[in-house]
């Protein structure tokens, strides 16, 4: 029996994690993020991965950063034959990659060489691209620059945000790592090295980039931040002079005279805005600062007098 230590912390890892039990590889020790304070009233909670270890007995080790620790030492201890990895985000010593018998890889949420980084699944939302996918790579020291092993495609389609894509790109991962890891046991796979010519980045979020910026960006731009942005951190505009959060936006195929930020029409249900290059999109879903989540009907319900036709509601 193949022996295993898995190593990630997010939903998108647990049904890897989940598979890899119940198609009779060995799992030896888990290890994920230590527990973290969640929600309102900071409840600590166990990471998802956490979860479906504990369910099945499986050792569980949650070391703060694993370079050095003894947490580490106990994996190379194990001499596993193999190191699994699937959003861990931390980078792994030498040392430990040399402790899997036949590999460490990865389970990388873009189609590498594109997108290497801790946020590929945001990044291809937020630049438009209409495919995304796997790739299971070598782990080596360098970020995500291992040799590629196996890659597979998904569309990113129209409704698509990143909670959406995760949970597919979950399930591809799970299913593509289980057709790969026999022919890798088996010595029958030729990994092919990533073209260092074509490598972009998809570093984590900044807090700059949450800002909508309806004077440069067109319709279609500030769609896809929104749905690269949600379930979080959420993209934001200033809108009537407040901070409010768009969960979801329309680009509507109309050419508009109105200057970007200003309201192009106002309905009961409808508020339809300006964006660059002569471009609209519809309002569905905003968050006022300070209150819930509501959609634009209800939210035009409080602001019997304001958005009409022209004005400019949106500022730098």
């Amino acid at each position: 029996m193949t022996s295993i230590v898995f190593m990630g912390t997010p939903a998108f890892a647990a049904p890897i994690l989940t598979s890899l039990i119940e198609n009779g590889y060995d799992v030896k020790a888990v290890v994920t993020q230590p527990d973290r304070k969640v929600g309102r009233k900071h409840i600590l909670t166990a990471s998802p991965v956490k979860q479906v270890a504990v369910a099945h007995d499986i050792t569980v080790l949650q070391p703060e950063r694993i370079g050095g620790s003894p947490e580490m030492q106990q994996i190379i201890d194990l001499q596993p034959d193999l190191i699994v990895t699937a959003a861990f985000g931390q980078f792994l010593p030498t040392k430990l990659l040399k402790a899997a018998q036949i590999g460490a890889v990865n389970v990388h949420g873009s189609l590498l060489p594109k997108y290497r980084g801790g946020a590929p699944v945001q990044y291809s939302i937020m630049n438009g691209e209409a495919e995304t996918g796997i790739t299971i790579i070598y782990m080596v020291k360098k970020m995500d620059a291992g040799d590629m092993l196996a890659q597979q495609a998904i569309p990113i389609e129209a409704n698509d945000d990143t909670g959406t894509m995760f949970d597919k790109l979950s399930l591809v991962g799970r299913d593509l790592l289980l057709e790969t890891l026999p022919k890798l046991i088996a010595g029958e796979l030729k990994a092919t090295p990533q073209a260092e010519d074509q490598v972009t980045f998809a570093p984590t979020i900044k807090p700059e980039q949450e800002q909508l910026d309806f004077f440069n960006q067109t319709a279609a731009q500030i769609d896809d931040q929104v749905r690269g942005l949600r379930p979080a951190p959420i993209a934001y505009a200033m809108l009537d002079g407040k901070r409010t959060k768009f969960w979801q936006v329309t680009p509507l195929t109309e050419t508009v005279t109105q200057a970007p930020g200003q309201v192009v029409r106002k309905t009961k249900h409808e508020l339809v805005l300006a964006a660059a290059n002569q471009t609209a999109l519809s309002v569905q879903e905003l968050q006022p600062a300070g209150k819930p989540k509501m959609t634009i009907t209800a939210f035009l319900n409080g602001a019997v007098d304001k958005f009409n036709t022209g004005e400019q509601v949106i500022t730098k």
